[in-house]
């Protein structure tokens, strides 16, 4: 594994690829490929904090639902408590630990669209480890889950979560507050991803 030192701004930020690469300027890094090789710019501050927010907007809900999985009592009352009960611990804690798993594993995808590794695959991928990462590969997939994402944010902080507090069954109180802030920061996971993807296909792109 190589170390590339990136200083894009004077910070002597460092930046790890997985690949064989080379630093030709301060604030470019170029990608393996022979004569399609091309130099692109490391990913701006803004971008990089908005990458960290996205990959961290999962981890309250991923906590909250883990609790739950394992049987903490989380407000819910009546048949639907019991309904959960009768899971929990056990196949429904497998669940509620693989799903919050999966939700963080795909927000800390987006952490590749300002580090090297989004530019060339880490060579311990098995079979594509070490090439060069088309752009569009991960422009296409993320610009979709960012749309998806947003709509389903948009529609629980204008009506579905207010709906599903209301059920009788639903916490109340303290433990509605607690349900509700930790779901709450999913909102801006669509809006963020969006918005580092633009950058990345901004970088990539218009290096061709």
């Amino acid at each position: 594994m190589s170390k590339i030192a990136i200083d894009a701004r004077g910070t002597g930020h460092r930046a790890w690829a997985a690949a064989p690469a080379v630093a030709v300027a301060p604030d470019t890094l170029v990608a393996p490929g022979g004569r399609n090789a091309r130099a692109v710019p490391p990913a701006p501050r803004w971008a990089e904090l908005a990458a960290g927010a996205a990959a961290l907007s999962t981890v309250p809900s991923g906590v909250w639902r883990v609790a739950f999985g394992f049987g903490i009592p989380m407000g819910f009352t009546g048949a639907t408590a019991a309904a959960y009960g009768e899971h929990q611990p056990g196949w429904g804690t497998v669940y509620c630990v693989v799903l919050s798993a999966l939700a963080e594993a795909l927000a800390f995808l987006t952490l590749g669209l300002v580090r090297p590794w989004g530019l060339v695959v880490p060579r311990w991928v098995p079979l594509i480890g070490g090439r060069r990462v088309r752009p569009l590969a991960a422009i296409v997939p993320a610009l979709l889950g960012s749309v998806m994402l947003t709509v389903l944010g948009a529609e629980g902080l204008f009506g579905r979560w207010a709906a599903n507090l209301a059920e009788p069954d639903s916490p109340r109180g303290a433990a509605a507050v607690v349900m509700t802030l930790a779901y709450l920061p999913l909102v801006v996971w669509g809006p963020l991803l969006g918005a580092v993807t633009v950058d990345y296909a901004r970088r990539t792109l218009g290096r061709r």
